[in-house]
């Protein structure tokens, strides 16, 4: 028998090498998930760990200087350094800005910024600054430029500039303004500070003598700890975790999940993804080969019945088409896997051309999985899939297998089993999806467990789907092609043909339903993340920027000026001044804050998170919506949070119900008319600041900072942290959609493969039109017609099917970070028919030709 399943092999070479490529692509499809994964994984956790640079174990939390020796003393330690962020205004004549400056290191290794241009400070008095804040300095390297900061200084020490008189009268806030040199330009490849408008490097000697701090340990809680080469991160981490008891030791990527885990509300939605992807890789593949195998082997029904006309055994028929099949399937896959790799490698390099903002890696990382895992599953599924028409092909006796193969019927047995099951998959598999994403949306189970779930349920109902295409199918396509039947004879020859063999018909559209479903789902879902991610974020961050004048739980006026000087700030849009007053909800201290002059909707990034505001309300931001009551219930301001001894000059308490909203921060709002009832003389404490929509959040925080640089105020930009968060997640969605364009190839070329190899077989069939008087023409025109017809419904189809498995993947993959967002993109959509119709088209039009210029007795000898 093996040499008849070489000869066997050798004979139908042309189908086989058909065969293959739909191995070899659903094998690819498996390498590139994986590779991806393994890109989107390692690219998500340096983009939220990009400050802690390229260490190996990470110390969170209070580490004494005692401690951090002890860690540097160890053999397995090649060096350790506190990660100690300080501010200072840097000013270069009228210009003045706020800077994050660094500590300079020893190891590169432990460092996030990286000095291109100049060289880094190593001396007091040097400096390093980041290019945005050198041009807006107009400074380079060898400038010079003054630093000012505050230090307290005994009363008598009358040599630093302007004073101010401590409490205790015992000593002095000095202003000093000190000449440094730049030595450097730094640079954030990995945009760790890019929510602080960058950061640049000093000495750890000005460090400390800016800060007023007698060691980095207190200025910063994280230490970067670096391993001697050879040594693990594992092996690093045991070590070095009991010598300092009062902080977390983790490694680099154990401190990744958790700040990825801490983003999605208690979640690792980087590993939820990589896992759905790969889900969805290992189904398609295993679709796309199963059903093209099984058209295969279906074809040669005849071949194999005839064999046994002469002799052959049931046992021996079998053994010939699996070892048949196991050949192939390892030789595609071989294919198929170095094929995957190549793509992965080149969409890598397009999207390491592009301006993402977080680097990626310059190499794919080719892992065990990877190599093993697309080998198994394109061989393993292959022989599978060959089972089932093997076994159909030996069950029948020779005579009967001659005859011509019809469409199971739902009165016969075999046809009510097959939609039995089709049903009880489709069915049961939809209920599993849906309950998973009510599950996720509500937070009641773990996410991962819920993804595999899900993953499982939606494949089996779309095996269910699959099983049962035979059955409705081609009744679809009948009812399209009517309405096409009457524009020709080709159109009603193609319309016809779609339905005399309806299993053939399902067959050819299943590879197109599987490409069809396998993109509209990408695209859903992509979609529906961005748009619910960027929600969420709203959610979080419901103004800009904001500048605080409240001091130690104090609410203090924010000073006159302020408000222009923010107003002046480039790339500022509205500034809306916040009146603020701390009252008592029941047993906790909350913050109003009402508009002096304006309204809250002005500025908020989402204008209907203030829909409930009303006179004798008290709306409450997302993260305090527990506390809404039904009901009124008065409420009273104090002079400062936290104390409850006095009251408000002139205030009253005010009935006010409290009500959830989807407002973000910690501010509740109250009208101006309310506040004025509970404290008439609340100050303007606050400033909502909302930017233009092309600045840079960034380098408004910094410009706003350097605007106020001697008021008593915090300026936090949420737009800067929101931008931030933006970039990864759209690091990480260019990795999908570069996933999702290998995809769309892969799909595409199932379906000219699946719809070439229908052609093909119909060869006689065509030759039988063209004796009886069809034209070439015609005849190209009828295999054109059919083509795009089932291509056409096949994708329309697939499109719906895609819609629900993208809404419900986005659920579960999302639903553990908040309110998930369902959209439909239809441009993805359209694009995806107008592609698939050109498909079809040139899918038959190639083959088409050469059956068009085989004249009618060569084409009538085809077997």
């Amino acid at each position: 028998m093996l040499r008849l399943t070489w000869a066997q092999m050798r004979l139908s070479l042309g189908r086989l090498t058909a065969a293959a490529v739909a191995i070899a692509i659903g094998t690819a499809f498996v390498a590139t998930t994986l590779i991806a994964g393994n890109v989107m994984t390692r690219t998500g956790y340096d983009a939220v760990t990009a400050t802690l640079a390229d260490a190996d174990v990470v110390l969170g939390g209070d580490v004494t200087d005692d401690q951090l020796e002890a860690v540097r003393a160890l053999p397995d330690v090649q060096s350790a350094d506190v990660l100690a962020p300080t501010g200072i205004e840097v000013r270069k004549g009228g210009t003045s800005r706020w800077q994050l400056m660094l500590p300079t290191t020893d190891d590169p290794r432990l460092s996030s910024l990286v000095v291109e241009d100049g060289a880094t400070p190593s001396a007091t008095g040097e400096i390093a600054l980041p290019s945005a804040t050198a041009e807006a300095l107009g400074v380079g390297v060898g400038d010079h430029v003054q630093v000012r900061w505050t230090t307290s200084e005994p009363a008598d020490d009358a040599t630093a500039g302007p004073t101010a008189p401590t409490e205790d009268g015992d000593e002095v806030w000095r202003t000093v303004d000190e000449d440094v040199v730049v030595t450097g330009i730094a640079s954030d490849p990995g945009s760790a500070w890019s929510q602080s408008g960058g950061a640049g490097l000093v000495t750890p000697a000005d460090a400390l003598r800016w800060s007023g701090a007698e060691s980095l340990t207190e200025l910063g809680s994280t230490t970067l700890v670096a391993a001697e080469p050879g040594v693990a991160a594992e092996t690093l981490l045991d070590v070095v975790g009991p010598l300092a008891p009062g902080a977390d030791a983790l490694t680099r990527d154990e401190a990744a999940e958790e700040a990825v885990s801490r983003f999605s509300d208690g979640g690792n939605v980087l590993v939820t993804v990589v896992l759905g992807f790969a889900a969805v890789a290992l189904l398609v593949a295993a679709l796309v080969i199963a059903n093209t195998f099984q058209v295969l082997v279906a074809q040669r029904t005849r071949t194999l019945a005839l064999l046994r006309c002469v002799g052959a055994g049931k046992g021996q028929l079998r053994r010939s088409v699996l070892l048949e099949a196991a050949i192939l399937g390892v030789v595609a896959s071989v294919a198929g896997l170095v094929l995957g790799l190549v793509l992965g490698q080149s969409a890598l390099m397009v999207l390491g051309r592009l301006d993402l903002g977080v680097p990626l890696p310059s190499t794919i990382q080719v892992t065990l999985p990877v190599l093993l895992l697309p080998l198994l599953v394109g061989t393993v599924v292959t022989v599978l899939a060959s089972l089932v028409p093997a076994r159909e092909a030996t069950r029948v006796s020779p005579i009967a297998a001659l005859r011509p193969a019809e469409a199971p019927a739902v009165g016969a047995r075999a046809g009510r089993v097959r939609l039995a099951l089709s049903l009880l998959l489709t069915a049961g598999g939809v209920g599993v999806m849906l309950l998973a994403t009510v599950l996720s949306s509500s937070g009641r189970a773990d996410p991962t467990l819920l993804l595999g779930v899900g993953a499982l349920a939606g494949g089996l109902s779309f095996v269910g789907v699959l099983v049962g295409a035979v059955f409705w199918v081609p009744k679809v396509v009948s009812w399209v092609g009517r309405a096409l039947a009457s524009t020709g004879t080709s159109a009603r020859l193609a319309a016809a043909n779609t339905v005399r063999n309806p299993r053939r018909t399902a067959a050819t559209s299943a590879a197109l339903l599987i490409g069809a479903t396998l993109v509209a789902m990408m695209s859903t879902g992509a979609a529906s993340a961005r748009v619910s991610l960027a929600q969420e974020l709203d959610e979080h961050y419901p103004v800009d920027l904001m500048v605080d004048g409240s001091v130690y739980g104090e609410v203090t006026s924010l000073p006159s000026d302020v408000s222009d000087a923010v107003v002046a700030v480039p790339g500022v849009d509205t500034v809306l001044e916040m009146r603020t007053a701390a009252v008592m909800l029941g047993d906790d201290w909350v913050t109003v804050a009402a508009p002096a002059d304006g309204s809250a909707t002005d500025v908020l990034r989402d204008p209907g998170t203030a829909d409930g505001l009303r006179d004798g309300t008290l709306l409450l931001p997302k993260r305090m919506e527990e506390q809404a009551t039904g009901t009124a219930s008065p409420v009273t301001a104090f002079e400062a949070f936290g104390d409850d001894s006095e009251t408000v000059p002139g205030g009253s308490a005010v009935d006010l119900r409290a009500v959830p909203s989807e407002l973000g921060g910690v501010y509740a709002l109250v009208t101006p008319a309310t506040l004025d009832r509970l404290a008439p003389q609340a100050p303007v404490s606050l400033l909502w600041v909302g930017l233009d929509p092309g600045a840079d959040p960034a380098l408004v925080l910094q410009d706003v900072r350097a605007a106020l640089p001697d008021t008593p105020a915090e300026v936090s930009s949420a737009g800067a942290e929101r931008a931030t968060n933006e970039r990864v997640i759209d690091t990480l969605l260019a990795i999908v959609i570069g996933l999702l364009g290998v995809a769309v190839v892969i799909a595409l070329i199932g379906v000219a493969n699946t719809l070439s190899l229908s052609v093909l077989e119909r060869r006689r069939e065509s030759a039988t039109l063209r004796a009886i008087g069809l034209s070439r023409r015609q005849l190209r025109l009828m295999l054109a017609v059919e083509g795009m017809l089932i291509a056409g419904v096949g994708a329309v189809l697939g499109a719906g099917l895609g819609l629900l498995y993208g809404w419900a993947g986005a659920v579960i993959t999302f639903g553990e970070i908040g309110d998930v967002i369902l959209v439909v993109p239809w441009t993805d959509l359209a694009f995806l028919l107008v592609v698939a119709l050109a498909a079809g088209l040139l899918a038959s039009v190639l083959p088409g030709r050469a059956a068009a210029r085989t004249s009618p007795v060569a084409a009538l000898a085809v077997d």
